[in-house]
């Protein structure tokens, strides 16, 4: 690890992600098992809020086509502006 640190790359991601992994492999066992629970805590966070955007951006298109349907927008026209199915404008 002291030979990476003295090499003129040290800023770099490889290198940097060299030391990250070769750190994990010295934990014990339980510190392992520890340390995996904290990735998955942490994907899963991850995963929840990239639901969460999606589903907030959805929310926003159906809005955005209600009311563009109360302007007395034609079905295509909301379907083409907001990305939705024609099919899915017409039932709001």
């Amino acid at each position: 690890m002291e030979t990476l640190r003295r090499l003129p790359l040290t800023d770099c991601d490889v290198i940097q992600k060299l030391e990250q992994i070769s750190d994990i492999s010295t934990l014990s066992k339980e510190d392992r098992m520890k340390y995996d629970e904290s990735i998955k805590v942490y994907r899963d966070r991850l995963a929840i809020m990239a639901f969460e955007r999606q589903k907030g951006q959805a929310e926003g298109k159906l809005e955005v086509a209600r009311n563009l349907k109360q302007m007395g927008l034609a079905t295509e026209a909301i379907a083409q502006a907001t990305g939705l199915a024609p099919d899915v404008v017409g039932q709001l």
